[in-house]
């Protein structure tokens, strides 16, 4: 049994034909089965030893990446009623077609002529201040002569003056002359007494000659505050006219804007995707939505909602494998190149804010270096995500998801904006 000897009875007895020999012989079964399940332990071993590329998985949707390239709802400036709709849903429009006109519905601007009726009052406004302008010109120009005047009168009175002064010198001496020649007896008290008389008369003719200017300036000076307050007067009326013209104007253009805003213009080219209000005659309130508008846009984008655990292992750069809803797909997310049916892209904004509970937004914009995405991708369409990160072994990963571990980075990713300056710092080391 053991084979020791150089006889043996195999060939002597056929075992086929004895059943305890048959049970004791391991089935040829068992054998392949054996064979098969060493092959694939040997299979998996090496596959545990394979690079795996870790991923962060996200969902999200297709978007712009220019928040004016995104779904836009027009909106009602003012309250008005439906007069008429000049598009359809889902017609192009180009960037100032009117796409809804509207009627006024305040009592204040239901005047058909309201913009010439404010136009007239602008103009009688305006030429009620050209002639308080002139008024007050000719004010000044009545100040300006006064004061002329006023110094003529003053200069002449102060030549007057002088010469009274002379006259009374004159008229003083011979007074003193003759009052000698009364005292000594050699003229009569008549003359005497008309010598006095034409003294007393020059010394009173110069005492007014003194009064004289400061009486003409008072009566100047009187004649001059009336006209200057005539003239603030003036003054006043114009600034208050001017006040009430820069409001009439303001009011002006106020109504012209508002006219304006009778046509609701598309603000860029794009699509007509749904119309907020219907029929005609249905009133709009200030700000209401009238109809959204899909914009013509080239910059497409996903938006990706991450885990906040992970949202620190991602950087603006990192390659992301994209799986858009109805197009048929084969991923692997830690074989990326073996997948089928994804499209690449690059992250190029991380928000520095939750955008849902516990979810980060990230925009991926598609990647230079490979396929171009598809023409027929329409805003809000679905999408799963995949944003790579580094590779390490099948038997780590597993292990890592297990336990519930995060994924494993080989440095630590460096925002956008603190990146510069440790350049900067590393730089000014080395100096």
């Amino acid at each position: 049994m053991l084979k020791l000897s150089s006889h043996h009875i195999d060939k002597m007895i056929p075992q086929d034909k004895l059943y305890s020999l048959r049970a004791l012989k391991p089935p040829k079964a068992g054998k392949v089965l054996a064979r098969w399940l060493l092959v694939l332990c040997l299979i998996f071993l090496v596959f545990l030893f394979l690079p795996w590329q870790q991923n962060i998985r996200g969902t999200g949707k297709v978007t712009a990446l220019n928040p004016m390239n995104r779904p836009q709802t027009i909106e009602a400036v003012i309250a008005g009623q439906i007069r008429k709709w000049h598009v359809n849903e889902g017609q192009s429009v180009k960037k100032g077609d009117t796409i809804v006109t509207i009627s006024e519905v305040k009592e204040k601007y239901f005047d058909p002529q309201l913009l010439l009726r404010l136009r007239e009052q602008i103009n009688a406004k305006e030429s009620s201040l050209q002639s308080k302008d002139q008024k007050s010109q000719a004010l000044k120009r009545q100040i300006k002569a006064l004061h002329e005047g006023m110094q003529n009168k003053i200069d002449q009175t102060k030549a007057k003056l002088q010469a009274e002064k002379f006259r009374y010198q004159n008229a003083e001496n011979l007074y003193q002359r003759n009052k000698k020649l009364y005292e000594a007896g050699n003229i009569p008290l008549t003359k005497f007494q008309d010598i006095e008389y034409k003294y007393q008369g020059a010394q009173a003719d110069l005492t007014n000659a003194r009064i004289e200017p400061d009486r003409i300036q008072a009566e100047y000076l009187d004649k001059i505050n009336k006209v200057e307050s005539d003239l603030s007067n003036t003054l006043a009326e114009i600034f208050d006219g001017q006040g009430e013209l820069a409001k009439y104007r303001n009011e002006f253009a106020n109504t012209q804007i508002r006219v304006s805003q009778y046509q609701i213009l598309s603000p860029q080219d794009g699509t007509v995707v749904k119309a907020m209000k219907a029929g005609l005659g249905e009133t709009i309130k200030e700000g209401e939505p009238v109809c959204t508008i899909m914009p013509i846009a080239a910059d497409v984008a996903v938006e990706l909602y991450v885990k906040a655990m992970d949202v620190p292992l991602l950087s603006k750069g990192r390659k992301v494998r994209i799986h858009f809803d109805g197009w048929p797909a084969l991923q692997f997310s830690g074989w990326p190149s073996v997948s089928v049916g994804t499209f690449a892209g690059t992250v190029e904004v991380i928000d520095y804010v939750n955008s849902r509970p516990g979810e980060f937004r990230v925009l991926v914009v598609p990647d230079a270096e490979d396929l171009p995405w598809p023409k027929q991708l329409r805003n809000g369409s679905g999408i799963k995500g995949w944003v790579m990160l580094d590779d390490v072994p099948v038997w780590y990963e597993i292990w890592r998801q297990l336990n519930g571990f995060p994924p494993s980075l080989y440095e630590e990713p460096l925002d956008e904006v603190m990146k510069p300056k440790i350049d900067k710092q590393s730089t000014e080391s080395k100096k």
